[in-house]
């Protein structure tokens, strides 16, 4: 089994929705685990809030059906693929981080840059995998996300009843 890290993320319908892709998630992976979630102000462009999160799931499925299952579940929660990159989104499901892969495989870069770039999936991610270290730097997730520069991005913990803890 392969460990996979996702980022899950939603402005519209928000909470709606994440519960929607958690339950889907959890009939496509096995063992399914969350961080706490987070609201975040819209980074890249003007817009409402969105709630983040990383769930780190197990899997035996190749990259390539893992990223194919991601798309066709952001399709089923109303992802417009038209609309500019940074814009509002019913669903947005990235992948961080498939096994220990370093590079670009199948289209992907792993892990994906935005694990060292935003604060709402580097501080979830270090919640999850705290000793984990990421292949470029070095730097377990933990320390990466202690050395963040916390002021580039603000986020707040939120309640949630999410189905996986």
């Amino acid at each position: 089994m392969t460990t996979l890290a996702l980022s899950i993320g939603s402005n519209i319908d928000a909470e709606s929705n994440i519960r929607a892709a958690l339950g889907a998630l959890s009939l496509e992976f096995d063992n399914i685990r969350n961080s706490t979630t987070y609201e975040s102000q819209a980074v890249g462009f003007v817009g409402d809030n969105f709630l983040n999160l990383v769930v780190l799931a197990d899997t035996d499925k190749k990259l390539d059906e893992v990223a194919s299952i991601l798309k066709r579940l952001e399709d089923q929660l109303g992802r417009d693929r038209q609309q500019v990159r940074f814009s509002g989104r019913t669903m947005d499901i990235d992948i961080l981080l498939y096994g220990n892969e370093s590079g670009m495989y199948c289209g992907i870069e792993l892990p994906r840059p935005e694990v060292t770039e935003n604060a709402f999936v580097l501080q979830p991610l270090s919640e999850l995998l705290p000793d984990a270290v990421h292949p470029a730097t070095g730097l377990s997730y933990l320390k990466l996300w202690q050395d963040y520069d916390k002021s580039k991005q603000r986020l707040w913990p939120v309640d949630t009843d999410w189905p996986a803890k």
